[in-house]
Order: structure tokens, then C-alpha cells, then sequence
């Protein structure tokens, strides 16, 4: 009798595809991270140099505008669809209605990316690895013919591995395609796998080349379970945080979009003056956020900072990314949160005699998944990117427990994934009619009416 085989011939090629996907991705992460690094030190130092004047405002405010605008003309000239974070782009290719352009995304997704990022504006480098990880899937599977489901099952890999690379969460990464992607990945055993063999290569790859392990590591204890009502509470606050920032994210997308078209480099460059500008009188209000959120949790920032601080970076979010330059908004969502969730805790410890620093770093943790989770809607990837981020597993059931009244309670008022209403968007300004079902779950979906 023939010993089992552990894994099919026809498998192998796919997967070892995968993994090469995997590879590639880890390798193209770390360096376009690196960049950024080189491009914001570099300027630092220029600021620095010229000292504490009025010319360095204006040095800064000339350089982040001219970088602005350069990465817009990029974008507008080469590949409109590099703008933003793209993940919208993948959905939309893994349901047939958007082109893949693998060659000119990637090159104007990755140095549209260092020019934006690099100039401070209040973007994260989460959205441009997950295209460009979704672009490096796409060249690979050109080279072999593949069925729809494999080359869609190769394109989320691709995507998986991006998000994996930018904040050495494999898991997270894997979970997002499961939550997010849900109606558009041909969900089976060999596009699974293939999802987890890039995302875990990728990770591999990004420590092996940067040695950096839980980028946000935070110290936390356990909190007492009768503060968990206290941490619902900050849920449903989220709820209607994630709610609004969606709402407003479009409808400054819209303004911007209502402007002449030969005219919209201007607003992109008014922008990066003004970041220029901050990254003098207000750096903390400018640039992703990773740095920012440890500093927050560690030091000991007053309520009105806080409150002044998520205001800026709110703000600052809302128009870098409507600019049209490439850039993604989960890091900044997770610096927005960190401030509103210290200045829960903050207020609350004042009221009710909690644990004061442990239950402060608490809310900063859980508000970071609930934020996601009311806005991405999420919340199982909310909450383990959180504890990979931050190496906080004392804190899971908290999280757990402010990502499900966040995601509750968007869903109570009527809100929507930030990026389905992205792709509906996308496909309405390109003249295609979206799926009447695409704010349905699964669930929704087997129960409509025939």
C-alpha cells in the first residue's frame, strides 16, 4: 500500500508561487520602509540645520509641497489608481470591475508613496504595502495561466503579505482577508494556505531584514473585569467616532473631487505647505503615527492635549488622503484612537477611582481595536492586530470587549466598511453601477429573497 501523500502535486507549484509571493513582498516592504526612514531623517536633519527661524517654516512648508505635489502628479499621470491605500483597487480587481496595471502601480505606488510619506503628511505606509503586495501577486501569476479562483486567491496573498510586512502581523494580515475580503475571496484550501505561506514569509522576512519585533511594544498588566463596563462604554464612543470619520472621509473625497480637474494640484500642494509647516510648530499632529503612539502611552500627556492632538490628526488624516497621493489610514487611525482613548481614561480616572496608569494604557490598547473595528468593521482583526502591535495579551478580553461594542454600535447607526463605501464610490466615479448587495454580510446574503 502507497504511503499518503502529504500534499498534492498539483498544489505545489501554487504554493511555492505563494511563497515567492511572500518573499518578494517581505523584500519590497522593507524597502520602501527603509526609504521612508532615509527621506523623513534626511529632512529632519534639514530643518534642524537651519535652526529655530522663520526660514525654516519656510524651507519646511516649500519642501512638503513640493513633495505633495510631485507624488499627486505621479498618481493623476501615470496610475489614478494608485491614490490612497488601493485596498479598495483589490477588492474591486477580485470582483472583476477594476483593471490591474500591475507595472505602473507599482512603480507609482512606491515612489508616490516616499514622496508623500516622506513630506509628513498624516498617512501610513500600511496601504501602499498592501498594493503594492497585491501588484507583485499579479506579475507572478501572469507568468502561468491560473484559474479566476487561484488568481484571485494569489491576489489577496499578495495583499496579505503587504499588510503583513508593515506591522510584522502575520496573523492580523490573514484574518483581514478572511473579515474583509469576505465577499470577494474565492474562499478554499489552496487559496488559504496560500494566504497564510506569504503572510508568514513576509513577516520572516521583514524581522529577519529589520530585527524589529512588536512595533508598538507596551507593558501592560491586567485590569480588574469589573472596569470591562467602563471599556463597553468606550466602545460605543468609538462606534460613533469610526461612524463620523467615514462620513467625513468621503465627503472631503467629494469636495476635492468637485474642484476642476486641472486644478486639483493645488489643494494637494496647499496641503503640503501646511504640513511642512506643522512638522515645525506641531510634529506630533503630522506624519503616520507609529512613533507618536508609544510616546502617548508612556508619557504623560494632558486632556487638552489630547483632545487637541486627535482633533489635528483627524483633520490631518481626512485631507492627506483625500489629497490623491498614495497612503494608507490604519496608522493613523491607530494614533487617533491612542489620543481619544488616553483622553477616556483620562476623564474617567478623575470620575471613578480606577487604576490610573495601567487603566489609561488599557484604554489607549482597546481603543486602537475598537477604532478599526467601528470603521473597517473588523473587529477580530481589530483586536489581534492590536495585541500584535503592542505585545499586550494580558489585555485580549478588554479588547475583544471594546472592538464588539464599537463594531455593535457602527452597525446600529447605520454605518458601512470604510471600504466598501471606497469601492462604491470608485465604481460610481468610473461610470460602473456597484452591487446592490455590497453592504451585505454572508449572512444577509443567504437569508435575501429569491
Amino acid at each position: 500500500m502507497k504511503a499518503p501523500t502529504l500534499l498534492k502535486t498539483s498544489d505545489t507549484p501554487y504554493f511555492l508561487k505563494a511563497a515567492l509571493v511572500g518573499i518578494l513582498v517581505g523584500g519590497l516592504a522593507t524597502g520602501f520602509h527603509s526609504g521612508v526612514e532615509i527621506i523623513i531623517s534626511t529632512y529632519a536633519n534639514l530643518r534642524a540645520s537651519i535652526g529655530s527661524s522663520i526660514l525654516t517654516y519656510v524651507v519646511s512648508a516649500v519642501v512638503s509641497a513640493v513633495c505633495v505635489t510631485g507624488a499627486f502628479f505621479l498618481v493623476s499621470r501615470f496610475a489614478p489608481e494608485a491614490a490612497g491605500s488601493g485596498i479598495q483597487e483589490i477588492e474591486g480587481a477580485m470582483e472583476d470591475k477594476r483593471p490591474l496595471h500591475w507595472a505602473r502601480v507599482l512603480v507609482v505606488k512606491f515612489f508616490g508613496g516616499l514622496l508623500a510619506l516622506g513630506s509628513g503628511l498624516v498617512l501610513g505606509r500600511e496601504g501602499p504595502t498592501i498594493h503594492m503586495g497585491a501588484m507583485t501577486a499579479e506579475a507572478l501569476s501572469r507568468s502561468q495561466g491560473l484559474q479566476s479562483a487561484d488568481h484571485k486567491g494569489l491576489l489577496a496573498a499578495g495583499a496579505a503579505a503587504g499588510l503583513a510586512a508593515a506591522f510584522n502581523a502575520p496573523l492580523a494580515a490573514i484574518l483581514f482577508i478572511v473579515e474583509e475580503t469576505r465577499r470577494q475571496f474565492p474562499f478554499g484550501y489552496r487559496t488559504y494556505m496560500a494566504v497564510i505561506i506569504a503572510s508568514i514569509l513576509s513577516a520572516a522576512i521583514t524581522e529577519q531584514l529589520t530585527h524589529i519585533g512588536p512595533p508598538l511594544l507596551i507593558e501592560v498588566t491586567y485590569i480588574p473585569v469589573w472596569s470591562f463596563p467602563l471599556l463597553g462604554l468606550l466602545g460605543v464612543c468609538l462606534g460613533f467616532l469610526g461612524v463620523f470619520f467615514n462620513w467625513a472621509l468621503l465627503k472631503v473625497m467629494d469636495l476635492f473631487h468637485s474642484i476642476p480637474k486641472g486644478a486639483r494640484w493645488i489643494p494637494a500642494m496647499m496641503i503640503g505647505a501646511a504640513t511642512g509647516i506643522l512638522l515645525v510648530a506641531f510634529p506630533d499632529a503630522t506624519g503616520g503615527g507609529e512613533d507618536l503612539v508609544r510616546d502617548l502611552v508612556t508619557k504623560d500627556y494632558g486632556i487638552l492635549a489630547l483632545l487637541l492632538l486627535t482633533l489635528f490628526r483627524f483633520g490631518g488624516v481626512l485631507f492627506s488622503y483625500a489629497s490623491g497621493v498614495p497612503g494608507g489610514i490604519f496608522a493613523p487611525m491607530l494614533s487617533i484612537a491612542t489620543c481619544a482613548g488616553l483622553a477616556f481614561g483620562a476623564i474617567t480616572t478623575d470620575i471613578i477611582p480606577v487604576g490610573d496608569a495601567d487603566f489609561k494604557a488599557a484604554c489607549a490598547i482597546a481603543a486602537m481595536g475598537g477604532f478599526f473595528a467601528a470603521s473597517v468593521r473588523a473587529p477580530l482583526v481589530g483586536v489581534v492586530l492590536v495585541m500584535e502591535l503592542t505585545g499586550a495579551y494580558a489585555l485580549i478580553l478588554p479588547v475583544l470587549v471594546t472592538c464588539t461594542v464599537a463594531a455593535l454600535t457602527a452597525h446600529h447607526l447605520g454605518g458601512r466598511p470604510i471600504y466598501e463605501q471606497l469601492l462604491e464610490r470608485t465604481l460610481r466615479l468610473a461610470g460602473q453601477a456597484p452591487d446592490a448587495e455590497t453592504d451585505r454580510t454572508p449572512v444577509q446574503l443567504g437569508t435575501r429573497k429569491s
